[in-house]
């Protein structure tokens, strides 16, 4: 309903010509640029066409809007369940078996949520294991979705094309940073190649050590790309993922994200225990500065039966200057403390990533004006500040503050140097990866979608970019619910990283924790919400544009100079 009152104000001419009349001679420059954006929208939304054409527009996008929610209930809906024996569960965490014991049949219950999911394709020694809980995880909301993405396609396609746009992706990147479906396509294939030797090399080395157990395999599969990469790191550096989990306890992690938080950006984190929720899970703080409350988040960070299965921010109220507080969620779904609520590493770094939204918006929220008030930049820039924020998740100072194991014991600083040097393993196989996942999504939207076979796009953009090829009977564009939320433009995950790694280096110059560095980000990323563009946003804190440099010094590193001198006799090379 909201959808539709929406699109009903899109299209209403009366109110769009009393914004055409406007005269903004002299007015501050956010009201200006607020009604140009007003105006532009108006028109990309085809307020300026005739009367028949927007009929059918709004007609198109109430129907989009009954698919896509369709598209998303399969998902969310579609939880799978696979028993196994506890033999071929070797290798899993002790907490995580500890919290699935078998039924009376002798055999554990596994299910497609992440909590399961994660560890299994990491740590489960068998193979088959990993490939059948691989397999029915991409078999999942099939074939429902089938019928649900085609129909979102073509009414996607239609609405572009009434709207004067070659296609759905030319529409939709029309108002972001990168400003056209063919410069999006030109950043992946820039990409693309600049991961390209790093992917073989990558490559090489799971194939090695996947042969290690399979002498004759030719092939490394994506469901064992997660497990062969642990496997790599203990060899390599002695990298055990699973010692790292036993120091990184949910409440330890979130306490010390906060902690962390304020102490950057001058804030504090007090309870809020009187706020309604809607499930007791849901816990509330107020953020204060000083004695003036900044805003309010809610943190709903743990599975449960129809919860949305993935992370991610989303606003509960917009805020404006003096009128109203923002306030935000973050929805996660990490294991809970009553199971031990042990965390991967990676679940760490999706925290402070989602965390990273929740500031933004949290900062932002304090707009005059509410159009910029909140995360209100460009789409494409928008995963810039929390991915920004993934950094201090690898920072041993950062870490040593939180993480400590049941007897009370400090993460050493060795394992988390073996951590940052693990890391360095499958940065190219990632990067190409993500840039399958882009490329499938501009490109299942670049065209006109009948008789577009996805199962054969999928294997096709697999082919191109990915590492990895197709595995049988799957059929991964029926969960890739960003091809619903994020339609063509799922490129800005990669797009932003670009920005962000260059907008860490004024933190790696400064101090990662540096209270200046990160104020005057706050003051010039965050606080400005959506009132610049996001290009300009970036010049105020970096000083000048921005640019690939730091990106590309990420993804390729320079090797380490030899100081020509052997390492002392008795001491291991550091």
């Amino acid at each position: 309903r909201v959808a539709a009152l929406l699109t009903e104000l899109s299209l209403d001419r009366p109110l769009y010509e009393v914004f055409a009349d406007l005269d903004t001679k002299g007015q501050p420059a956010d009201t200006v640029r607020l009604v140009n954006k007003t105006l532009f929208d108006f028109r990309r939304a085809g307020v300026d066409k005739d009367e028949a054409t927007r009929q059918r527009i709004e007609a198109l996008q109430k129907e989009l809007v009954q698919a896509s929610q369709a598209f998303d209930k399969a998902i969310v809906s579609d939880v799978r369940t696979v028993f196994f024996t506890p033999a071929e569960l070797d290798g899993l965490p002790q907490d995580w078996l500890d919290g699935h014991k078998p039924g009376r049949d002798g055999k554990i219950a596994v299910t497609t949520n992440y909590p399961d999911l994660v560890p299994v394709l990491n740590y489960a020694t068998n193979d088959a294991t990993r490939k059948q809980l691989y397999i029915v995880n991409k078999q999942r909301a099939w074939p429902v979705n089938d019928g649900n993405l085609k129909q979102i396609l073509a009414l996607r396609y239609e609405l572009a094309r009434l709207l004067g746009y070659d296609s759905w992706a030319a529409f939709v990147t029309a108002d972001k940073m990168i400003g056209s479906d063919k410069k999006a396509q030109s950043f992946i294939e820039r990409v693309s190649q600049a991961a390209d030797a790093r992917m073989k090399q990558d490559y090489a080395e799971l194939l090695s050590e996947l042969q290690r157990d399979q002498p004759k395999t030719t092939e490394v599969g994506d469901w064992q790309q997660a497990y062969l990469l642990g496997q790599v790191k203990k060899r390599k550096f002695s990298f055990d993922a699973q010692a790292l989990r036993s120091y990184l306890q949910y409440t330890k992690v979130r306490d010390g994200l906060l902690a962390l938080t304020g102490k950057l950006f001058g804030v504090t984190f007090k309870p809020n225990t009187t706020a309604k929720t809607w499930h007791p899970d849901v816990t509330v703080y107020d953020v204060y500065e000083g004695d003036k409350l900044h805003g309010v988040i809610y943190l709903d960070m743990h599975p449960r039966e129809g919860k949305y299965k993935h992370a991610a921010q989303f606003t509960l109220r917009n805020g404006v200057k003096d009128i109203q507080l923002p306030e935000g969620v973050l929805v996660c779904n990490f294991p809970h403390p009553r199971d031990g609520g042990l965390m991967e590493h990676r679940e760490v770094q999706t925290f402070f990533h989602e965390f990273g939204h929740l500031i933004h918006h949290t900062f932002g929220g304090h707009q005059r004006l509410a159009r910029f008030s909140g995360v209100a930049t460009e789409w494409d820039f928008v995963e810039a500040p929390s991915q920004i924020f993934e950094e201090w998740a690898k920072d041993y100072t950062t870490l040593s503050a939180f993480a400590s194991n049941d007897k009370g014991e400090v993460i050493p600083k060795a394992l988390v140097d073996k951590l940052v040097a693990a890391e360095e393993v499958g940065k190219g196989l990632w990067a190409r990866h993500q840039l399958f996942y882009a490329a499938l999504s501009l490109n299942m939207h670049s065209r006109d979608p009948k008789g577009l076979d996805h199962d054969a796009l999928v294997a096709d953009m697999m082919t191109k970019y990915s590492p990895y090829r197709l595995v049988a009977d799957t059929h991964m564009q029926a969960t890739f619910g960003h091809l619903n939320g994020y339609s063509a433009i799922y490129y800005t995950y990669m797009w932003s990283m670009v920005i962000a790694k260059d907008m860490f280096s004024a933190f790696e110059s400064g101090g990662i924790h540096s209270p200046k560095v990160a104020m005057h980000y706050r003051k010039t990323i965050l606080e400005p919400g959506g009132s610049k563009d996001a290009a300009e946003l970036v010049a105020d804190f970096l000083g000048r544009p921005y640019d690939f440099g730091s990106f590309e010094r990420w993804l390729n590193p320079a090797p380490a100079k030899s100081t020509g001198r052997p390492p002392a006799a008795g001491k291991g090379k550091k």
